[in-house]
């Protein structure tokens, strides 16, 4: 299973080693990472797979949220068919 993580906030230095070393160590693979800094703002959009991964979605998409407050980012997980509807126009 696919899914789509979102990741904004204010730029700082570690913010993509400190994400794809999370999702790591919870089994997801990314497959396609797509990142820009706008003045002070850091956006990064990633494509993964959950397929090694042994949490459910709505339990990682927690624990990204989480690391992210912790980190001062907005993380968000969806599965890549939501995102897709909610990106349709």
């Amino acid at each position: 299973m696919h899914a789509v993580v979102t990741v904004v906030g204010k730029d700082k230095t570690g913010i993509i080693a400190k994400v794809s070393t999370f999702l790591a160590e919870r089994g997801v693979n990314i497959l396609d990472i797509s990142q820009t800094i706008m003045d002070e703002y850091f956006a990064m959009i990633m494509l993964v797979d959950l397929s090694g991964s042994s949490k459910p979605l709505s339990v990682l998409a927690d624990e990204c949220a989480e690391m992210g407050k912790g980190i001062g980012m907005s993380i968000h997980v969806q599965h890549e068919e939501i995102f897709n509807a909610m990106h349709t126009v």
